[in-house]
């Protein structure tokens, strides 16, 4: 186990160097300069002044210089301040935190929640219409993009039916049900092609157990169907799930970043985009860090978790 998660933290290191290096150097490409979120318009016209600013925040330097800087900070943990809002990178990302891993919660738990006895129960009734429904309900699901999704739902639940907020954020400090109406079209906006995905996963793993000689034999002692389902076939079929679950992190996080703008809410994914408008290097550099460090970290537990689940990939390490 100790050499395997040594592997794993050297691979997480290369990965997030690699990833840091990339987005600095596209934060450095983009077309504008990160003076005009330094400075006002009108206070640009002094060149004194421009350059002075640019000394103080090492504007003027290689961009290698930079990096290497920035590298230096973030190793002890210091992700620079916003040259916006002079905050410090770690407190907005921490600030915000909350609102987005509580998104891809709700999102990850209802995506599993549907997907689950929907992909059983279209593998059980295999060529049925009960498959044949599933089946195309997750095609239409694949077919809509979240952005798409967000703006069905809060035609129809917060313009029409008037049941749901169409935007803002309620914490749970304002009380549960006043956050999961502000959580809960969000989550079902980024959920809908998850469940759709996670459906045909499980459909596919479960028929091909199904066809296992000790599932057989089960049957030929007489046990429940559903028993055998959920308690003989749901395990072995569901490591492919965990599979997809983990990879697919890395997708809701991005997902996000649309979601969040177009529900308003408070989240990393809003103020990663907001940093992009403004240039706020330092801001975007230190949150796609996180993300990625999320990400590579999510998909080493989702390798621990098959080491639980399956002894016999436990034993082959």
């Amino acid at each position: 186990m100790l050499p395997f998660i040594a592997k794993r933290i050297v691979r997480l290191a290369a990965t997030l160097v690699a990833v840091s290096f990339l987005t600095f150097l596209l934060v450095n490409l983009l077309p504008g300069d990160a003076i005009n979120a330094l400075i006002p318009i009108d206070a640009q016209q002094d060149r004194e002044f421009v350059e002075q600013v640019r000394e103080e925040w090492g504007l003027n330097d290689p961009m290698l210089v930079r990096y290497a800087r920035w590298l230096g900070d973030a190793a002890t943990g210091d992700f620079g301040d916003s040259i916006v809002t002079s905050r410090t990178v770690s407190d907005e990302i921490f600030h915000r935190l909350p609102v987005t891993a509580e998104l891809m919660l709700v999102t990850v738990g209802l995506s599993v929640l549907l997907a689950v006895p929907l992909g059983v129960a279209a593998a059980y009734r295999e060529g049925t219409r009960v498959d044949q429904f599933v089946s195309g309900l997750s095609q239409v699901f694949l077919s809509i993009p979240g952005f798409v999704a967000g703006l069905f739902l809060i035609y129809v639940f917060a313009m029409k039916l008037g049941w749901l907020p169409a935007t803002g954020w309620n914490r749970l400090s304002d009380g549960l049900l006043d956050n999961l109406k502000t959580v809960i079209l969000p989550a079902l906006s980024l959920a809908l092609i998850e469940i759709a995905v996670y459906t045909r996963v499980v459909r596919s793993d479960v028929i091909g157990t199904l066809q296992e000689t000790y599932v057989l034999s089960a049957r030929s002692k007489g046990l429940k169907d559903r028993y055998i389902l959920f308690r003989h076939c749901l395990r072995p079929s569901s490591l492919t799930l965990i599979t997809v679950v983990g990879l697919n992190i890395g997708s809701l996080l991005g997902g996000t970043v649309v979601v969040e703008f177009l529900f308003a809410m408070p989240g990393l994914g809003k103020r990663l985009l907001d940093a992009i408008f403004q240039r706020d290097f330092m801001m975007v550099q230190g949150i796609t860090v996180f993300i990625a460090t999320v990400y590579v970290a999510v998909n080493t537990l989702v390798d621990l978790v098959y080491m639980v689940v399956d002894p016999r990939i436990r034993k082959a390490d």
